[in-house]
């Protein structure tokens, strides 16, 4: 545990880029083997538009490190955070802390996005994807991207995380969001049973249903306890009964646009079926 933790810690940004560009590049194949749904869509296309975003998002990432890497700094210089509190063994000690950031920086944020309607109007960029797959972890909004990185800082301060388990949990979440998204099939037994504790590819495409009460649930990153400990886990009995996309960007002019894509946050808002938002 002690080298893997140094090995995050001196991780660079080019052997990130090989695991995010390997996880893709996997994913990618196991689609073409053993796809979950035969989609009829330009995938060059789609992943055109999703990527685009997530070059967005390096930007973003790439102001927001020094943000991060501050509140790491704070953290070690006063001894702060709940995995200072106590001594732990190690591997409790990153597990803790990998498990409450996951928590802070990924579940808690998302929940609020579906609770608040105008960072509502922000993530649901990332829901009008109608094909979704390995990409679509990639399409998020640049202004979602800042409240997530606000909050992954807020996560980081909590726990006193160190820069190396910062880097892992970074690195673990990008793997999960391929993962999760990735247009793959499992036995459903199988899927089910590792749900109880992560984020699997058919728990989270329940969350990709065009329509609620779906869209509002099972909203882990990479551990789906948080789903199961707040009631927030939905199951289906037939993953072909699934629609992907939000019933109110179902016209391909509006989900398949990146210049429209960008400004729906600032467009007159659309109450989906069954939504506790008013259209006021």
């Amino acid at each position: 545990m002690h080298d893997l933790l140094h090995f995050f810690t001196h991780i660079s940004d080019e052997v990130r880029g090989i695991f995010l560009v390997g996880g893709l590049t996997l994913f990618l194949l196991l689609e073409s083997s053993v796809p979950l749904f035969k989609m009829d869509y330009r995938k060059l296309k789609h992943a055109g538009i999703n990527i685009s975003f997530t070059i967005i998002t390096l930007i973003v990432n790439i102001i927001g490190a020094a943000l991060i890497f501050a509140a790491v700094q704070y953290n070690e210089t006063n001894n702060t955070g709940l995995l200072n509190l106590i001594e732990l063994p190690l591997w409790l000690h990153v597990f803790g802390g990998l498990i409450i950031m996951d928590l802070i920086g990924a579940w808690l944020i998302h929940w609020i996005q579906h609770n608040i309607r105008w960072l509502w109007k922000f993530h649901l960029i990332h829901h009008t994807d109608p094909n979704v797959d390995v990409t679509s972890g990639l399409r998020h909004h640049p202004g979602e991207n800042i409240f997530r990185l606000l909050f992954t800082t807020l996560a980081v301060l909590i726990t006193g995380a160190s820069f190396g388990l910062v880097m892992m949990y970074q690195t673990i979440s990008a793997f999960f969001a391929h993962f999760s998204h990735a247009n793959i099939k499992m036995p459903l037994a199988v899927d089910k049973a590792f749900s109880y504790i992560i984020v699997t590819p058919h728990f989270h495409k329940v969350h990709h249903h065009f329509v609620q009460p779906h869209t509002d649930s099972n909203y882990g990153n990479i551990f789906s306890i948080w789903d199961h400990l707040f009631r927030t886990a939905t199951y289906v009995k037939k993953m072909d009964d699934l629609i992907y996309g939000i019933d109110t960007h179902m016209n391909p002019e509006e989900h398949s646009s990146f210049k429209n894509l960008l400004m729906i946050p600032f467009q007159h808002y659309r109450p989906p079926i069954g939504s506790k938002f008013s259209d006021q």
